[in-house]
């Protein structure tokens, strides 16, 4: 009897399915928690992500679209001349979850004009 490859696609999908939702899952939860820490590590006193934050610092609303998560890490991690560092300030992990949030960050800031 030969195998039915219908049945192997869908068993392989199905097996594909199962194993990524604990990582969408995780995703999710990881934004949740870098959004707390965006509003409690001192990011919302200068920064602005949707009309909520300080304007000391750039509206980080459409980062996501901006910034590709290496440079976001390395501005968090390493600060500018007018942003302080902050790798030795927040875990490993929060600096992960800080990065999936602010990637998430994808709406266009009041002072960008909509593409024609």
């Amino acid at each position: 009897m030969r195998p039915r490859p219908l049945r192997t696609w869908l068993a392989a999908g199905a097996l594909l399915l199962a194993l990524s939702l604990p990582l969408l899952a995780s995703s999710k939860v990881q934004r949740q928690h870098g959004a707390a820490l965006f509003a409690s590590s001192g990011c919302q006193a200068c920064h602005t992500i949707g009309s909520v934050g300080g304007k000391r610092g750039p509206d980080l609303s459409g980062i996501g679209r901006r910034a590709k998560k290496d440079a976001i890490r390395n501005q968090i991690v390493n600060g500018s001349k007018v942003m302080p560092a902050f790798g030795n300030v927040l875990a490993p992990q929060e600096i992960d979850d800080l990065i999936a949030y602010l990637h998430s960050c994808r709406q266009k800031t009041a002072n960008q004009k909509p593409a024609n």
